[in-house]
């Protein structure tokens, strides 16, 4: 009762009654403004706005056509080297010159092709079966540049037909020259093992490579083409190098993906 009485006595003094009921401090009016107009402006930029993304992946140049691996059909020692990397050599074509117990025989290309690697030297004993170089499937001079990207499986989803791609070409020095420029063409259906990516590439190093962090998607780049320039392509600075980029040179490519509204990150 003591307490109830304390309480009833405050209430009734003049004093209490006459102090002016305070709300809010301008200070926290201030705040409050701010604080509705911030959310308002994030609000409309969620719904209006868009925020652009790159994929990035690791890919080599290519002319789409695939390479093989030319394979010793006879056990001998190597007398004579008959071809040259970067040599384009018709079906048939000698490439190596290989002494048996029969007498010499030719080691030839089994398909059109360029040169890439030459595993077997003046020398060197070879077996039926064992690798002795690679060629990349041209089928003419004027086979068009491509980029061949590989992209983690749990990402391709995200790669649209068409999207732009800046290429990074190891081959060529990016602040003086630039990023080569071209656009999505494919992208593969499925993950593609290293066995199958070395068959594509004749390879198995770079195979390793490409599926270091498990089995990538394919997505194949055309370059974008552009007359004015010595390499015949299109390139983020002006002119781009004073040659063309020899193909089954290491790129990595940024993929730019589709804009998204903020908005639709919050949405099912």
């Amino acid at each position: 009762m003591q307490f109830r009485q304390q309480a009833l006595s405050k209430v009734q003094s003049p004093e209490e009654l006459d102090l002016p009921v305070r709300y809010a401090r301008p200070q926290g009016l201030l705040v409050l403004a701010v604080s509705l107009v911030a959310m308002a402006a994030a609000s409309a930029w969620a719904v209006t706005g868009s925020v652009a993304s790159t994929l990035r992946a690791p890919g080599i140049l290519t002319h789409g056509q695939g390479s093989y691996v030319l394979q010793s059909p006879v056990t001998g020692q190597v007398t004579g080297v008959l071809a040259e990397e970067g040599e384009r050599l018709g079906a048939g074509a000698p490439v190596l010159k290989v002494r048996t117990e029969r007498g010499d025989r030719a080691v030839r290309a089994l398909a059109a092709g360029r040169v890439t690697t030459l595993h077997a030297r003046i020398g060197t004993v070879v077996t039926t079966g064992a690798y002795v170089a690679a060629l990349e499937r041209v089928a003419g001079t004027g086979d068009p540049l491509l980029a061949m990207l590989y992209v983690p499986a749990d990402r391709a989803a995200t790669v649209p037909v068409g999207a732009p791609v800046d290429l990074t070409v190891q081959s060529v020095p990016t602040q003086r020259y630039g990023t080569l420029r071209g656009h999505v063409q494919a992208v593969g259906r499925a993950a593609q093992t290293r066995q199958k990516i070395a068959g594509f590439l004749g390879d198995k190093e770079l195979a390793g490579q490409f599926t270091k962090d498990g089995p990538p998607v394919a997505v194949l780049v055309r370059l974008d083409k552009s007359p004015g320039t010595e390499s015949g392509y299109a390139w983020s600075a002006d002119g781009g190098p004073p040659f063309t980029p020899d193909s089954m040179t290491l790129a990595t490519g940024a993929v730019h993906l589709a804009e998204q509204r903020p908005i639709d990150w919050l949405l099912p």
